[in-house]
């Protein structure tokens, strides 16, 4: 979740970055430097999830990278520690060994790796009323962000203090959600924040953009976006920990897709200017907090690595 203080930081290193290269072909080429040399500092360091070698079967490579993990941090894992899938019997113990042994030598494992797709997804009555759900949240707060980001060309206010106000909203948004993350809960904080910014996008279509009233729609906007930019840094974690490891990435894909889709309509929204735009994000906001009332819970919850994991154990739940 703190990578999106840089978010917001480079949003904010932007708005100066455009101040002093007005022209977009300019802009384009000075801002694309940056991904070329972040990818050369941090490729090398980059190394797979435990969890996706686990569910392929790959139990001595997960094993390295959680004997790196522990060593990083100080600590040592004691020997003769594996791992194994939430839906593997216990009676499996001498098979998961045998698997780590002829891994180690290089040798083909007998089990096949567990896989999963979005088809799967749909097909669990547990995981298709999720993923609707999420595909949805994320569509309408991404029409919220990118929307409120875009608006302050309706503002009549300084379009580069405008871009920089709305990022320096965004980091204590950022720093909300991770301290109140595991005190309320995913769910209460999506549903409070997608409010509050919908609230005062409503509050932002209900006053003029004359005189002071100018400054009282800028003061509205930077709420909403602040609202919104701590749901959407909770949206990653929160669809994350919706669905099992062998389908998560076809999940978050679809969930990602349906943002992209949300930043897309944005500007369509914008350009119907005046308060119009306002109204528009604060019923997406105040949608948005309803439909994440229907969502499960996640905090303190055991993060699956299977479907049939996932199915077995909010059925415990039920019962």
């Amino acid at each position: 979740m703190s990578t999106f203080y840089f978010f917001s930081g480079g949003i904010a290193l932007l708005s100066g970055i455009a101040y002093l290269f007005p022209s977009w072909r300019s802009l384009y080429i000075v801002t694309s430097l940056p991904s070329l040399l972040f990818l050369i500092a941090v490729l090398p360091f980059i190394s797979e999830s435990p969890r996706w070698y686990l569910v392929r079967r790959r139990i001595h490579e997960a094993m390295n990278v959680i004997r790196a993990i522990a060593k990083s941090n100080g600590r040592h894992l004691p020997n003769g520690v594996i791992l194994k899938l939430d839906d593997d019997d216990d009676d499996d113990d001498e098979n998961d060994q045998e698997n780590v042994k002829q891994s180690k030598n290089d040798e083909p494992l007998n089990e096949k790796a567990v896989s999963g797709s979005i088809v799967d997804v749909l097909r669990s009555p547990t995981t298709r009323i999720r993923l609707i759900l999420t595909v949805a949240i994320n569509f309408l707060c991404s029409i919220v962000y990118y929307g409120l980001s875009l608006n302050v060309v309706n503002l009549k206010t300084n379009l580069y203090l405008s871009v920089l106000l709305n990022a320096i909203a965004e980091m204590p948004a950022f720093v909300l959600t991770a301290v109140l993350l595991d005190w309320f809960g995913r769910k209460p904080l999506g549903v409070g924040t997608m409010w509050l910014s919908g609230v005062f996008c409503i509050v932002g279509s209900l006053v003029g953009s004359v005189g002071a009233t100018k400054i009282v729609r800028m003061v509205c906007g930077i709420t909403g976006i602040f609202g919104m930019a701590a749901t959407y840094n909770l949206l990653f974690i929160y669809t994350a920990e919706l669905f099992p490891t062998v389908v998560r990435n076809a999940a978050l894909g679809c969930a990602t897709q349906a943002a992209q889709l949300g930043a897309i309509l944005a500007p369509l929204v914008v350009v119907l200017g005046d308060g119009v735009p306002f109204a528009v994000f604060g019923v997406c906001g105040l949608a948005g907090g309803m439909l994440a009332f229907f969502l499960p819970e996640t905090m303190n919850r055991p993060l699956y690595d299977t479907m049939t994991g996932l199915e077995e154990g909010e059925s415990k739940v039920v019962e």
